[in-house]
Order: structure tokens, then C-alpha cells, then sequence
């Protein structure tokens, strides 16, 4: 496995476009919902044990697809990946839509997916990104990016539940001028939470592929309606 390379997944700076998301906070501060570090950390603490726990199970099973059929980290040129990988990963992709319902989500899923897929293919080199279609959810790129940086699903799985938090994390230290220290001592006390949702989204993953009913499934109303009034937006900050 690739530390280095885990880090760089769940870094916010990578250039693969999450930057531009807030996974919701903004529209949570425009209703008055967040409003300070305490309500930040109900936001989410909610926001990682779904939205977070949805990505970590598909992040660890296209993970697990692509090392069993063809292996992780640097392949020899010219490799090719079984087509049972690409319908795996479609079968995946799928399924993703289906755990998020609201539309302005998946959209935004699937921004950030092409995004990384885009710097998947130059950062980590594999024959496994020619299985994924041109705009896929940031959950299923993610895993496979975690493969081909010779990460294991359980590191997949880590990185998208990180990234659940991170990302609106700072994006409510932008909107609402908190103290970046307070900011990251809210994430830092949540990191139970989320090793805790990653382990048991990598377990869940972990058992023979075709069980996708056991992949984590949980949904929050109140987040697909935040993001579904987002998007009808013409002053908003970020893109969701």
C-alpha cells in the first residue's frame, strides 16, 4: 500500500474539482442550520454517517473489483482489464445513482468523478480507468484510483468518509469566517466517526461482489432537499 498516495486522495487540493462543492453546508448556513462550530459538527457528524458512509462502501467495492481482477498499484503497459471489471464497475456506478436520490446530487457526484477521473489517469497510470464510463460517480472513481495506487478497499474507504467531512468543513470555515483552528479541532474530534463508518463500509464490501444490497444504503431527506435548493440558486458560493 501507498501511503503517500492515500494522503493524496484524501487531499483537498487535489485537482480533481472538490473544491468548488460544499456537500451542502452552504445551503445548511443560508437556512440557518449552521451557524457556528457546535452545529457545524451535528452537520457532519449527519452528514459522514450517510452521504459519507454511501461513498466509503462504493469507494471499497470498486476498489476490490479492479485488485481482484487485475491488480493494484503500477500494471505493465499495454494491460488490459476483463470486461466483467467494467460491468462491475457500471453495476456499481449504477447503484450509486440509485443511493442518491436527489438529482442535483448525483450531478454533482458525477462532476467531481470525471473530475478525478481526469487526474486519475495522469497521477496513477492503470488500464482499469478505461473500464469506468467518461462521468462517473466520484465514489466508484475514487475506489479506482485507490487500486491503482495500490491502496487497499479499506484505504478507499477511509479517503471517500474523509472526504465526506473535509469538504464541508472547510467550506463552512470560508462561508461563515470561523476560526480555522476551531475548524479543525471539529474534524479532529470526529475522527472516530469516521474510521468507524469507513471500517464498517469496508467490511460490508469485503464479501463476495453481487451482494451489492450490503453496501451501506443510508439516506437523509434533509440533505437531498438542501441540495435540491441549491441548485435552483443564482447566488450561491459553491457549485453544491
Amino acid at each position: 500500500m501507498s501511503l503517500t498516495a492515500l494522503l493524496a486522495l484524501a487531499d483537498s487540493r487535489l485537482p480533481a474539482g472538490g473544491h468548488a462543492h460544499s456537500g451542502g453546508v452552504e445551503q445548511a448556513i443560508s437556512a440557518g442550520l449552521v451557524t457556528d462550530p457546535v452545529s457545524l459538527a451535528g452537520f457532519l457528524r449527519r452528514r459522514v454517517g450517510t452521504a459519507g458512509s454511501v461513498a466509503a462502501g462504493l469507494a471499497a467495492a470498486a476498489c476490490a473489483v479492479v485488485g481482484r481482477a487485475v491488480g493494484g498499484g503500477a500494471v505493465a503497459a499495454g494491460a488490459a482489464v476483463p470486461p466483467s471489471v467494467a460491468a462491475a464497475l457500471a453495476d456499481l456506478d449504477a447503484e450509486a445513482d440509485a443511493r442518491t436520490p436527489s438529482p442535483a446530487q448525483r450531478a454533482a457526484s458525477r462532476q467531481q468523478g470525471r473530475g478525478l477521473l481526469r487526474v486519475g489517469r495522469r497521477a496513477w497510470p492503470h488500464p482499469a480507468w478505461d473500464a469506468l464510463p467518461t462521468q462517473p460517480h466520484h465514489a466508484v472513481a475514487l475506489g479506482v484510483a485507490a487500486a491503482a495506487a495500490g491502496a487497499r478497499p479499506a484505504d478507499a474507504a477511509a479517503a471517500a468518509a474523509y472526504l465526506s467531512m473535509s469538504g464541508p468543513a472547510t467550506a463552512a470555515q470560508r462561508l461563515l469566517a470561523l476560526d480555522p483552528i476551531t475548524v479543525a479541532a471539529v474534524t479532529a474530534r470526529l475522527s472516530p466517526l469516521v474510521d468507524e463508518v469507513a471500517g464498517a463500509a469496508a467490511r460490508a464490501a469485503a464479501g463476495p461482489f453481487g451482494g451489492l444490497d450490503l453496501l451501506p444504503a443510508s439516506a437523509d431527506p434533509l440533505l437531498d432537499l438542501l441540495a435540491e435548493l441549491h441548485v435552483s440558486r443564482k447566488d450561491r458560493f459553491f457549485a453544491s
